[in-house]
């Protein structure tokens, strides 16, 4: 799946992950509730298909949403 199936609020959500930030630090960030980061963080994984942080964190970099750390 592309980024372009992302909601904006996935996409900061995506990019935050990648930075390796946790549920509770990304609600702080975007002013959301952690129900409502771990939510976006469930919508994600099911539209790209991808079942990990991880995954998520490779996906992020790959589509140049987060600075490869290598």
């Amino acid at each position: 799946a592309s980024v372009s199936v992302l909601s904006a609020r996935e996409t900061d959500v995506l990019r935050l992950i990648a930075e390796g930030l946790l549920n509770k630090q990304i609600a702080a960030r975007l002013g959301i509730s952690a129900k409502t980061s771990e939510k976006h963080r469930y919508n994600l994984m099911e539209k790209l298909k991808i079942h990990d942080t991880a995954g998520l964190t490779r996906y992020a970099v790959a589509a140049g949403l987060a600075p490869d750390r290598g």
